[in-house]
């Protein structure tokens, strides 16, 4: 949502989305390209190991969220820059509105990633083009392009968030269908009588440890949810948890059926991205084109979620006392677009320096922020700085604290190494 906050910190913007549109608004919100690296997390923990982590990072998830929305109710405030206004001042509002543009971009140049390298392929398998010899309509650069004008355009100058519940929803059933592929195929082979290959007690401990971040980027849309709970119809802290627990359970039962059904296809050799390794079964294959053209439509139709929270701490940091004005609202849209096509064409490498600003920027939205945040603005008559919320608010932003000197850590080593494990989250 693009509506700023009054002088006095209130909101002057009544919501109309409904309950199941703001489900489908933040479920695609934390649905990324990262369900296409969970296969390979699972080939490296194992199944159980995986379950319980997937678990252990939904519920970290869902109170992360608690402490957004306790600490927005008790203020009045539903922008996360504000939030960090209230809390720490100008350096609070700063920090938040960095974290969220760098994450969101770094995400969505993520998305476009797939779209320039996925779509060509697409195209030439449904043509038959064994061997392409220049043709303009498959050169993924032009694609991505074209794909940014038709369709990512026209949805991110959609004036409310809301408006967007629709694609979202069309987005999920994308994903639903890319599910119920991999169950299939997954299925199939485990019926034909694949072998399990097991996961060494010598390196569980290091993949776990490299797992966990990848399942934490993987639930990353703190962002997204104060404007969401902005256009909710009746908006009240409980009705927003509801929308967020039902999101995050509906995207944890995606992800771990997604990471199982891909495990049992191909095991061991299951590759950090999982479309590169259907296209080894079969690159013509009718439901492998149809799952892979899923998959595009999915990721390209949650670019423009993604990018109203970016449009918005803009506003928050360079134009926070303005009200919405069209020829403002198209012309950051416009310009985030032409910077992240720009990063995705000329940039073949940027994804790695956009590994190192979600391993700090996530951490943060997800964890430290929340916590301290909450911290910060509860008053202590309600809860002394003792209390045990508080408490437990502070021991969650050790554990992103953590999380990103693991990240950061793993990055360095796969950087050092020469290897490319990382398939980081969002």
């Amino acid at each position: 949502c693009d509506w700023l906050p009054c002088p006095a910190g209130r909101l002057r913007f009544e919501g109309k989305t409904s309950f199941g549109m703001s489900v489908f608004n933040l479920g695609n919100a934390i649905m990324g390209s990262g369900i296409l690296g969970l296969s390979y997390a699972m080939a490296n923990t194992g199944v159980v190991l995986f379950l319980v982590l997937l678990t252990v990072v939904a519920v970290l998830s869902s109170y992360s969220i608690h402490l957004l929305l306790k600490s927005s109710g008790i203020v009045g405030i539903r922008a996360y820059e504000q939030l960090g206004q209230r809390a720490f001042g100008t350096p609070g509002k700063m920090a938040a509105g960095i974290a969220i543009t760098l994450q969101n971009i770094g995400a969505m140049s993520s998305y476009l990633y797939i779209v320039k390298y996925e779509f060509p392929l697409v195209i030439q398998a449904f043509l038959g083009v064994d061997n392409p010899s220049g043709e303009w309509y498959l050169n993924g650069n032009y694609l991505v392009i074209m794909v940014s004008i038709s369709v990512i355009l026209p949805l991110a100058l959609m004036k409310q968030l809301g408006y967007l519940g629709y694609t979202s929803g069309f987005s999920l059933t994308c994903m639903v269908f890319f599910l119920i592929s991999v169950c299939t195929v997954g299925g199939k082979r485990v019926g034909a009588g694949a072998t399990v290959s097991m996961v060494t007690s010598q390196s569980i401990v290091f993949q776990t440890a490299y797992t966990i971040p990848i399942l934490a980027f993987a639930f990353v849309c703190h962002p997204e949810v104060l404007p969401i709970y902005t256009e909710l119809k009746n908006p009240t802290k409980q009705r927003m948890q509801h929308v967020s627990n039902i999101s995050i359970v509906v995207m944890y039962t995606m992800y771990f059926l997604a990471a199982l059904f891909g495990y049992l296809t191909f095991y061991g050799e299951v590759e950090s991205e999982l479309l590169h390794t259907y296209s080894r079964l079969d690159p013509y294959d009718t439901l492998i084109l149809c799952v892979r053209l899923a998959v595009l439509t999915a990721v390209t139709l949650t670019v423009p979620i993604v990018l109203f929270p970016v449009r918005r701490a803009i506003q928050q940091l360079f134009f926070p006392n303005k009200t919405f004005y069209w020829p403002r609202h198209i012309a950051i849209a416009v310009t985030l677009l032409t910077l992240i096509n720009m990063l995705v064409i000329f940039a073949p490498n940027i994804l790695g320096i956009f590994g190192i600003i979600g391993a700090t920027s996530a951490p943060c939205l997800i964890f430290i922020f929340p916590a301290v945040f909450y911290i910060r603005i509860v008053p202590e008559e309600e809860e002394p700085m003792r209390s045990t919320p508080k408490i437990l608010a502070a021991c969650f932003a050790g554990i992103g604290f953590l999380f990103m000197v693991m990240s950061l850590s793993f990055i360095l080593i796969d950087w050092t190494s020469g290897s490319s494990k990382a398939s980081s989250g969002h």
